[in-house]
């Protein structure tokens, strides 16, 4: 390649992919909302990743970006980077749940390949985060993932939490209060069919909890 992956390029990278796991291009808009910066700054580091050797994106004026082969490989080594430091906060150093992100967002960039093995042998080679989402493998595969959002629920059905798509701080610390992690089983006892508003039931509590769909389409569940 002509030029290393810098911080800010592999940022872009795993946004791509955040946008794009659903086989969808991403428009320049979408990715100048998610970094903070002005189109046009994306409209031009989209044209410098599509044109350098390998490319690591495809892109086309209007019809939005993808990325390559190389480009999502590059993208996998930087969210497995961030997911397992999470895990390693976590688990080693006692951090809770809504505290990693913004720490693994600076470490993701400067870690080594054998510290990234290390962590993951200490860890027992974990398959998902502390927020439930899956961790490419060291071969930067990422493993398969069949959970839907709980809107996606209907009364009487039990499911257990299988990932929070999430990374503000108080909002995982309201799911956490009111019970909602990965690992959890749930009842749904009612939806609204109005305001979409559903009444849930966690195991091992007894009171019922309304949720709307600022939560219920970022948490995601497997029906048992």
């Amino acid at each position: 390649m002509a030029e290393p992956i810098s911080n800010s390029i592999q940022d872009y990278l795993k946004i791509i992919y955040e946008l794009t796991r659903n086989e969808e291009s991403a428009s320049t808009n979408a990715l100048a909302a998610r970094l903070g910066i002005a189109p046009a700054s994306v409209t031009g580091m989209m044209q410098k990743l599509s044109s350098i050797k390998p490319a690591l994106v495809s892109y086309r004026k209007h019809q939005g970006v993808t990325l390559t082969t190389a480009g999502e490989r590059a993208a996998l080594e930087v969210i497995r980077h961030h997911r397992l430091i999470e895990a390693w906060l976590v688990q080693a150093l006692g951090y809770s749940w809504d505290e990693v992100h913004s720490e693994a967002e600076k470490l993701e960039h400067v870690i080594s390949e054998n510290f990234e093995m290390r962590i993951a042998a200490a860890l027992g080679d974990p398959e998902r985060d502390p927020h439930g989402e899956p961790i490419p493998s060291a071969e930067l595969v990422m493993p398969a993932d069949k959970s839907i959002p709980l809107s996606s629920m209907q009364p009487e059905q039990e499911a257990v939490v299988r990932r929070v798509d999430a990374q503000e701080a108080e909002f995982l610390r309201y799911l956490e209060e009111l019970g909602i992690i990965p690992g959890v089983h749930m009842r749904t006892l009612s939806v609204s069919p109005y305001d979409q508003v559903m009444h849930i039931q966690i195991q091992g509590q007894k009171k019922k909890v309304a949720l709307g769909p600022a939560i219920t389409e970022r948490v995601f569940i497997e029906i048992l």
